[in-house]
């Protein structure tokens, strides 16, 4: 990954990961051991799936630019089904609390897509590569035409 997707990528990454620290606290709090790990795993599918998707969001702008957006679409709404279907597959576990598990999960979702949007809108990317070869410009000969 070029620095600057890795430099989105932690400013993602990071927050939610706050995000979950402060959940895993909170549900130890409330709802004893279970209530933590279930916050703890709640945030690694997390930051496991979206930056997984990130990932995957970067190399279609590159290698396929014309498919951008429509990946974009596609890509948050399979996270959010995904996300969906770990809810419903852990429902009636006895690992971990559920409850803290789905809260957990529907808040380190959302910090992670409010700290990639911000991420985004700060970062200094641009819009056309510039030339970097020298060869481009026409040499000067001495000559006037």
């Amino acid at each position: 990954m070029p620095s600057n997707d890795v430099r989105i990528l932690l400013q993602a990454a990071v927050p939610t990961a706050a995000v979950g620290a402060i959940a895993v606290v909170v549900s130890a709090v409330v709802a004893g051991g279970k209530g933590a790990i279930g916050a703890g795993f709640a945030t690694l599918v997390v930051i496991l799936f979206m930056g997984i998707g990130l990932y995957v969001l970067q190399r279609t702008a590159k290698s396929l630019p014309h498919l951008f957006q429509a990946m974009g679409l596609m890509l948050y709404t399979a996270q959010i089904l995904l996300l969906f279907i770990f809810v419903a597959a852990f429902k009636n576990t006895t690992l971990f609390n559920p409850k803290a598990f789905a809260i957990t999960l529907v808040a380190a979702t959302l910090a992670w897509i409010g700290a990639q949007a911000r991420a985004h809108m700060k970062a200094k990317i641009l819009y056309v590569e510039p030339d970097s070869s020298k060869g481009d410009k026409p040499e000067k000969t001495g000559h006037s035409s």
